[in-house]
Parts: structure tokens; sequence; C-alpha cells
């Protein structure tokens, strides 16, 4: 578990590279908001967490899977990453942000993934402006 990546991960460089496609200016771990989001886009006011299936618990994913061995310790440790990500949700909400969730199966497809950033982000695919 030691070898396993916090941050810039694959998923996230994925992700940014898409968001950089669209045109869009942000910060990576921005420290000062709860949850210490993944990517955050202070022009649209929205944040983006990219999440694993198998560490967040992507439900009815077939990466979400749980280890034969040391079960009750793999239980525990889900509850608490997928609860930890409730909270963190929760309080940047309420901070008046927008979350968006990118699961690891997403990214597989960029094109629709790209289409469903654009969506959540409200940009015009015209003219890559925030919709009002």
């Amino acid at each position: 578990m030691s070898r396993i990546r916090g941050r810039d991960t694959s998923l996230e460089r994925q992700v940014r590279s898409i968001l950089h496609r669209l045109g869009c200016r942000f910060r990576i771990h921005v420290a000062r908001l709860p949850g210490r989001p993944d990517v955050v886009l202070s022009r649209y006011r929205t944040v983006i967490m990219v999440h694993g299936c198998f560490w967040h618990r992507h439900r009815n994913c077939k990466y979400s899977y749980t280890p034969k061995s040391n079960v009750a310790f793999w239980i525990n440790k889900f509850k608490e990453n997928v609860e930890r990500d409730r909270r963190s949700a929760a309080a940047l909400k309420r901070l008046n942000w927008r979350v968006i969730t990118v699961w690891e199966c997403q990214v597989t497809d960029p094109v629709r993934l790209a289409a469903r950033l654009r969506r959540g982000l409200r940009i015009n695919r015209e003219r890559d402006r925030p919709l009002s």
C-alpha cells in the first residue's frame, strides 16, 4: 500500500488534461478548502473530486470489490473513506461550492467525460464560456 499514490495519479492527470483542453484554468489540491479537492475551478466555483472506484466504493462497479483476506479491516477502511468523502462534499456545499465527482471507470471514455464536465461546469461548447 505504500506505493499507492495519493495525489497526481494518472486519473487526476487525465481529468486535468481534459479540463485544459476545454480551456479551463484550475488549481490542484487547495489546502484551504475542506477535503483538499483534487481540482478547484474558482471561476466556476466548482471542485472536482477524482475517486478511485476501489478506494471510494463506487456502487455497482466492477472495480469496487472487497479483498478476501482481512475483510474486517477493509470494510472499516472503506467505510471511513466513504464517510470522509461525504463530510468533505457537505462542507464544500455549505460554502457554496459545486462538487463534481469523477470515478475511475468514467475516465476510460474521455469524450464522454469531457461532455459531462462541460455540462457540470455549464460551459457553452461554441465559445467555451460559462452559461448564465
